[in-house]
């Protein structure tokens, strides 16, 4: 079987297309990797890259996407609503076919040295690619952002796991690890409250939030008999979220990355972020897949909410995805399209 290997780089630049097409354009140079989509965001000023094809190729088509991103974009003048870093924000290699995880974490590996070492770039390895826990989370790691982050490396248990100790003023710092299949989905609110969003992105992610006394977002932290913060935990496993305001939509969003869609689906997602914020007094309109999505969680989606409103099944597959998109309303903010939105679907084309 074929070793595939995918990258799903995040870039912080998601409004200057120039830039946005020479990162691309440095990746599809690399003979034998398949560009997949390009997801750029205005509001968050941040693109997100998809490409895959042989580990080997796959790594250096990444190296030299983070060298042309630390050329072109300049961190001292990044705004945007989406946490951030790094000129490359976090880059992620993720085993398809043929690999695994444990030698998908060498590539990365390999990766992070590559680029703290010949771009002078700090680096710190995340995920299943981490060498302490504390760095196994991306929040952790991306914690205090660009603005924090010169503090951030005087700290022993901060410093970078390859590159230099002290800031790269221009490019921030990196975040490159192994990870499984993720689903990055934002679930669109009737409301422009951020407040109202992170209420219920506490509600539903694995992490929960911290307890308070008297009113649940502005009440002092409620506290143990230790004095430690209570913390309630969410109600879905392996969903991070947060809640945030995007001015070209004009509304909230509940903005989640769903770390395995096998454990909790993405319909479960989409009706419990419905459930809360019902209870909050807004509803769900819609919502937005950013980047690529496997096949599987649209045909589940579909199948749950054809047997939600008594529709026949089984059904063809075209059916049960567009049954899909309507009942999450995934073209509510700007058309989908499966053919480009789904991996099996682009890299059957991109193989023709």
């Amino acid at each position: 079987m074929q070793q595939i290997l995918e990258c799903v780089p995040n870039f912080s630049e998601g409004r200057d297309l120039t830039i946005i097409s020479k990162i691309t354009a440095a990746i599809e140079r690399v003979e034998g990797v398949v560009l997949l989509h390009v997801d750029s965001g205005y509001a968050a000023n941040r693109t997100v890259v998809t490409f895959a094809g042989p580990p080997d190729l796959v790594v250096e088509a990444a190296f030299q996407a983070i060298k042309c991103a630390s050329d072109l974009i300049d961190m001292r003048q990044h705004q945007g609503e989406h946490p951030r870093i790094g000129a490359t924000d976090v880059c992620p290699l993720v085993p398809i076919s043929g690999i695994t995880i444990e030698e998908t974490v060498e590539y990365a590996r390999a990766l992070a040295r590559r680029v703290g070492t010949e771009l002078s770039i700090p680096i710190y390895c995340y995920e299943s690619a981490a060498f302490s826990d504390h760095k196994k989370s991306l929040a952790n790691c991306r914690s205090g952002e660009y603005e924090g982050l010169a503090t951030k490396l005087k700290l022993n248990e901060w410093q970078p796991d390859f590159g230099p100790s002290k800031l790269n003023i221009k490019s921030g710092l990196t975040i490159i690890g192994a990870r499984n299949l993720l689903i990055a989905y934002n679930i669109n609110l009737n409301t422009s409250s951020v407040e109202l969003a992170n209420a219920i992105a506490n509600q539903v992610r694995e992490s929960g939030y911290l307890k308070r006394v008297g009113d649940p977002i502005h009440g002092p932290l409620d506290l143990d008999k230790s004095g430690n913060p209570i913390r309630i935990p969410g109600s879905l496993k392996g969903v991070r979220a947060i809640g945030w305001f995007i001015e070209e939509y004009g509304l909230a969003q509940v903005s989640t990355n769903l770390l395995d869609f096998k454990t909790t689906k993405l319909h479960q997602l989409f009706e419990e972020v419905d459930r809360c914020a019902k209870e909050k007094g807004v509803a769900v309109t819609g919502s937005e897949l950013i980047g690529l999505i496997p096949l599987d969680a649209l045909l589940e989606a579909g199948t749950y909410f054809r047997q939600k409103q008594n529709l026949p099944i089984p059904c063809s597959e075209e059916l049960l995805i567009e049954s899909a998109i309507q009942f999450l309303g995934l073209a509510e903010l700007k058309p989908f399209d499966p053919d480009q939105r789904i991996i099996e679907k682009v890299l059957q084309k991109k193989a023709r």
